[in-house]
């Protein structure tokens, strides 16, 4: 995990080297995620809705355009149903969601507009983590919100966004119509929507 961490802090530095002089911002991300169910072949769990935190750095290539690489954290629980609806782990269900993301903002300003529309997207790693162990996996988000500018070097952000962790986590085993076995990997995705904002540190603020 820490060499996938160093080499996106090393995609982002790089990016940041061949861009135009631009605004550096610190962003404190704050949000309520929603809860998942999410199935397996023979069950499933509940990722349980909660608070996330997050902090992020974002570089603007221009006025319009921006990198950002952050990192999400959420506390939660993942209870584990039998198909009939049974918890089988009790008292062993804290863990936690973890996203490092790097990817880019495209901004909509209008002159003299206190209110900047935005989208963005990112991809990196997403870490389930439980009581036992770590699991690392692909993970991406995308969002869309508001900038709201003020004449100081903080801003602030609203946003509704989507997150997704995606792992296999087993395999299923098909038979064509010649009789051949063939093994397939099976997947499960975390897929959460949430609500949230940001408050802004624009340093070097252009005028």
């Amino acid at each position: 995990m820490k060499k996938v961490a160093l080499y996106l802090g090393m995609l982002l530095c790089a990016a940041v080297s061949q861009a135009q002089t631009g605004t550096l911002s610190a962003n404190l991300y704050g949000g309520y995620t929603f809860k998942e169910r999410v199935n397996f072949d023979a069950a499933y769990t509940e990722v349980q809705d909660g608070f996330q935190w997050g902090v992020g750095l974002e570089y603007f290539t221009s006025y319009r355009t921006s990198i950002e690489l952050k990192y999400l954290r959420m506390d939660t629980r993942f209870p584990l149903f039998t198909p009939g609806g049974i918890q089988v782990n009790k008292d062993r269900d804290d863990g936690n969601l973890q996203y490092i993301l790097i990817g880019a903002n495209q901004y909509f300003p209008r002159n003299g507009a206190k209110l900047t529309p935005f989208v963005g997207g990112s991809l990196g790693i997403g870490i389930v983590g439980g009581e036992a162990d770590n699991a690392t996996k692909f993970g991406w988000d995308a969002k869309a919100g508001v900038k709201i500018n003020t004449n100081s070097v903080v801003s602030f952000k609203l946003q509704a966004y989507i997150q997704s962790i995606i792992s296999t986590f087993g395999t299923d085993y098909w038979v064509s119509g010649g009789g051949t076995v063939v093994a397939v990997p099976d997947y499960a995705t975390i897929f959460q929507f949430g609500l949230g904002g940001a408050v802004c540190f624009d340093f070097n603020k252009r005028k």
